[in-house]
C-alpha cells in the first residue's frame, strides 16, 4: 500500500492507470482516504487543544472526518458525472473512486496543521497537492485531456464543498444546541 500511495503522490499516470483497471484496490482506496481524513481530524483536534477549546476541537475533529469520507464518495460521483456527461468520458463509479482515493493521499499533510505558523502552509500544500493528484487521476480515469480533467475537477470540488460547507454548517449548528441544551441541564 504505502508504495502505491508513494507513486499516486508523484502523480505516476501509469499507477493510476493500474489503479483505474484493478478492482481489487477498491478497500485500499477507501482506506487511503480513511486514514487521510483521520490524520487530518486528528490534525484538528491537537489544534483546538493548543487553542484550549476541547469541545470545538471535538467536533472538528469529527466533522473533519465525516466531511473527509463524505466529501470522497461525493466527488467520485460528481465528477464522474461532469467528465462522462459534459466531455464524454470513459469510467465507471468504481474507477472513479479507485483513482481519487489515491489522490487523497497529499492532504495526509493535515496531521501537521496543527504546528503554529506552518501548519496552514503544510494544509494547504496537501490540499494543492491532492488537487493535482486529483487531475492526473481524473485525466487518466476518463481517457481524456488535461483541460478536461481541470475543468471537471474544479467542477466537482467547487459542488462538494458547497455541500461540504451546508453540512458541516447543520452539524455545527446542532451540536451547538446540543451544547447549550447541556449546558442547561447540567446548570
Amino acid at each position: 500500500m504505502v508504495d502505491r500511495v508513494i507513486r499516486a503522490v508523484k502523480l505516476d499516470k501509469d499507477f493510476y492507470n493500474e489503479a483505474e483497471q484493478d478492482t481489487s484496490l477498491d478497500q485500499e482506496a477507501l482506506l487511503v482516504v480513511i486514514i487521510v481524513s483521520l490524520a487530518s481530524g486528528i490534525g484538528s483536534f491537537i489544534q483546538g487543544i493548543i487553542n484550549g477549546d476541547i469541545g470545538a476541537a471535538l467536533l472538528l475533529a469529527v466533522l473533519t472526518i465525516v466531511v473527509g469520507i463524505g466529501g470522497y464518495y461525493l466527488w467520485s460521483y460528481i465528477t464522474l458525472l461532469v467528465g462522462t456527461k459534459l466531455f464524454d468520458g470513459d469510467a465507471d463509479f468504481g474507477e472513479m473512486k479507485r483513482t481519487l482515493g489515491y489522490a487523497h493521499a497529499p492532504r495526509l499533510l493535515g496531521l501537521l496543521s496543527f504546528i503554529p505558523c506552518v501548519g496552514v502552509i503544510f494544509s494547504l500544500a496537501g490540499f494543492i497537492l491532492s488537487l493535482i493528484a486529483a487531475v492526473v487521476a481524473i485525466r487518466e480515469a476518463m481517457d481524456f485531456d488535461t483541460g478536461k480533467a481541470v475543468i471537471t475537477a474544479i467542477i466537482g470540488w467547487v459542488i462538494v464543498l458547497i455541500v461540504s460547507v451546508i453540512i458541516s454548517m447543520v452539524l455545527g449548528v446542532g451540536a451547538a444546541g446540543l451544547g447549550g441544551i447541556m449546558s442547561a441541564l447540567q446548570g
